[in-house]
């Protein structure tokens, strides 16, 4: 679902839903389980991504060590 988005983007879509939700007082329950549900997708794949490049990165430091 968010093959074309890196990090950076999808933390800022997280922050817009955020807003949105806070802002929104009118928000039917559908609009915000929609809502919630993309950002915990969105969390899940940052989550990934930060475990990738932790690897990576002991990968790079470790004949450092």
């Amino acid at each position: 679902m968010f093959r074309d988005m890196n990090y950076d983007e999808a933390i800022k879509r997280i922050e817009q839903i955020v807003n949105d939700l806070e802002q929104s007082e009118a928000l039917s329950m559908d609009a915000y389980l929609a809502k919630a549900k993309e950002a915990n997708e969105l969390l899940a794949f940052c989550r990934k991504q930060l475990t990738e490049w932790e690897t990576k990165m002991d990968d790079v430091m470790s004949p450092l060590e």
